[in-house]
């Protein structure tokens, strides 16, 4: 057996593989319960329910609602229900309304969570961890003057000095040009150089260990607050869960709390609430400006809080401003997600703060809004909350499939009148393609709560023509090396190294604009989007460890390697009567071509060797004798 005829063989005992785990792990889930072997189906092809919310403030809240602050709210409740598992879901604003569509019957969990009112609160960090499960604490007994280290012990001792030795993670200070600890906050005007007591001594932390729960805390960012419960809740959250990055519950304010990072950078355990949104009047974004007024050429967040918000903010920041790192920060954190958590660099008494960083423009503002958010008095009232009918039913996803199948079947004829039976390499493909999307589709819905929807569907229809064109291309190579003369295996080795090429070109430019629309686009034309470029990779898949392995084996054949006329490649049609088989000799599928003196290239050939031999002495010329008289000689090759 030749290296090849192995390498292929093997290519097709992985594809066998990859389609047996792939329903395999399917089944286990269906005999446990929890999964089916059809995927879910989203709003539009299953119905589900319908809820409008309409936020309202406060009364004698003088604020407004603006439109912004609508798109707040449904990014806020987007990053809920997709933290639930739920897909598929339609959010939009409605006038002044919000409507929550969920597909299928979502639990009362789900409901409620989707009619909670975002809250804002301002709490002082006590450590910054990295966003895996099972960060340990850092330990409070370390001696301050020692080296910081970044990575935190997990013992504890009782009575020991409690200052710590963290920094933040490197996963969080690497995240600048996102929202992290590397932030700084500074009076707005004021230069963003510490002021002169920053750089007194550290103020010597409680003489209490994490856990000991006859500590009294002294202050809101007391090692104290580390309690066996905030323990425990922080060493076992995990900021890579989706999950956990929006809808968690904000704790009880008087204690302390573990919350990650937005985007799942780092995770922070921090002390009581001191400052909560309602004390914060408005916060706007712009570009910084130094104390000579010239721009910086970056961007800051501008916080401006009321009378009462001013006060707490100055007392926090006077405490804050001597604690060494990273108990010099505080964290704003919004509906369970920390969105900033800034180093305090000046003694702010003013209510005037202004948080800087490397912000884009987007940056700065997305998070001015979401301050400006979390500031509003609002709450979001359910007006109603009824199941809704599919609104395309299964009669059109009936005429979906419908039209599917017949789109199948017509390649499937193309494909045999075309290339006969290598047309059977084509249907084959594409099963092996379909069974493949289907398992992962059914997967996807087990696992990460998919949902497929209309648009889904037509992605997969889509899918049929850009598999099909793979295998096009391949064998049209194929047949275009037969007609130059290889032979059939010759013709598939030469074949695949040109087609592969062209196959991978096309593909990668069906994934990157399937990638392009998943990103820009919202509601069903992701769905559209997501099943295009699963199947784009999949046809890359089938295409090597299947297509490409088979037609190597069949090339061994003979019904294929001596061009059978039902094979595909028979040379009569492909344009080429003969078929070269080396030394000389050829093999006619026909009658051999004939020249005007009506010898054949072969008799010609023979008829000049006669000539010289029958004149051994006669001089070279340039003409060979032939029945029909004398003719110029030709290339004999």
């Amino acid at each position: 057996m030749s290296k090849v005829t192995k390498s292929a063989r093997k290519s097709l005992i992985w594809l066998g593989a990859i389609v047996v785990a792939i329903f395999g792990l399917l089944s286990a889930g269906v005999l446990s319960g929890n999964a089916s072997w059809t995927p879910g189906l989203a709003l539009d092809l299953a119905g589900g329910r319908q809820i409008i919310l309409t936020p309202v403030l406060e009364e004698g809240s003088s604020q407004e609602i603006e439109q912004t602050d609508l798109e707040q709210a449904v990014e806020v409740i987007r990053a809920r229900v997709d933290g639930s598992g739920v897909a598929e879901a339609e959010i939009t604003t409605q006038g002044s309304n919000i409507v929550v569509a969920l597909p299928g019957n979502p639990p009362q969990s789900t409901i409620d969570l989707v009619s909670q009112a975002a809250q804002l609160q301002f709490r002082p960090v006590l450590v910054v961890g990295d966003p895996g499960v099972s960060t340990p604490i850092p330990d409070p007994s370390a001696d301050p003057s020692a080296e910081p280290t970044t990575e935190p012990s997990a013992d504890a001792t009782a009575g020991a000095s409690a200052e710590p030795s963290a920094e933040p993670s490197p996963s969080a200070s690497e995240a600048a040009n996102v929202i992290t600890g590397t932030e700084t906050v500074t009076e707005t005007g004021a230069s963003a150089t510490p002021a002169p007591e920053a750089t007194a001594e550290p103020t010597a932390a409680p003489t209490t260990a994490p856990g000991d729960e006859a500590a009294e805390p002294e202050d809101p960012s007391s090692f104290a607050w580390l309690d066996e419960t905030l323990l425990e809740e922080f060493e076992s959250l995990n900021c890579l869960d989706p999950e956990n990055l929006g809808g968690r519950s904000m704790g009880d304010p008087d204690v302390g709390y573990a919350a990650c990072a937005e985007f799942g950078l780092a995770k922070l355990a921090m002390g009581p609430v001191e400052i909560e949104g309602d004390d914060l009047e408005t916060a706007t974004s712009g570009p910084e400006t130094s104390q000579t007024g010239t721009l910086t050429g970056r961007y800051e967040v501008r916080l401006q809080f009321d009378n009462e918000g001013a006060t707490k903010f100055g007392d926090v920041t006077t405490r804050l401003l001597n604690l060494e790192e990273p108990r010099n920060q505080f964290a704003i954190v919004l509906d369970g997600v920390v969105i900033s958590y800034p180093v305090v660099n000046n003694r702010i008494t003013n209510g005037e703060a202004s948080i800087t960083g490397d912000f884009t423009q987007e940056q700065a503002e997305q998070l001015a809004n979401q301050l400006r958010f979390g500031a509003l008095p609002l709450s979001l009232e359910v007006q109603s909350n009824q199941q809704i009918s599919a609104t395309l039913g299964a009669d059109q996803l009936e005429k979906g499939l419908i039209a599917g199948m017949i789109g199948l079947f017509l390649v499937f004829l193309y494909s045999l009148f075309q290339y006969r039976a290598l047309g059977l390499v084509t249907i084959a493909s594409l099963v092996i393609v379909g069974a493949t999307t289907f398992g992962v589709i059914s997967l996807l819905s087990w696992g990460l709560g998919y949902r497929l929807s209309l648009a889904g569907v037509a992605g997969l229809i889509i899918a049929i023509g850009v598999t099909a064109d793979s295998f096009i291309v391949y064998f049209e190579r194929i047949r275009d090396e037969l007609r130059e003369g290889r032979s059939l295996q010759s013709a598939v080795d030469h074949a695949w190294r040109r087609a592969r090429r062209t196959i991978l070109a096309s593909d990668a430019v069906s994934l990157l604009a399937a990638v392009t629309l998943y990103a820009l686009a919202v509601g069903g034309v992701r769905g559209f989007a997501f099943t295009l470029g699963l199947t784009t990779l999949l046809d890359v898949l089938v295409v090597f460890l299947f297509t490409h392995p088979l037609m190597v084996l069949l090339a061994r054949t003979k019904f294929f390697s001596e061009g059978h006329r039902w094979s595909g490649l028979d040379p009569r049609q492909l344009g080429r009567e003969t078929l070269y088989k080396g030394r000389g000799r050829v093999r006619t599928g026909a009658a051999a071509p004939v020249s005007a003196d009506g010898l054949t290239l072969a008799e010609r050939k023979a008829a000049a060797r006669r000539g010289e031999a029958a004149t051994p002495d006669a001089p070279a010329s340039n003409a060979v004798q032939s029945p029909l008289g004398t003719e110029p000689k030709g290339d004999s090759r």
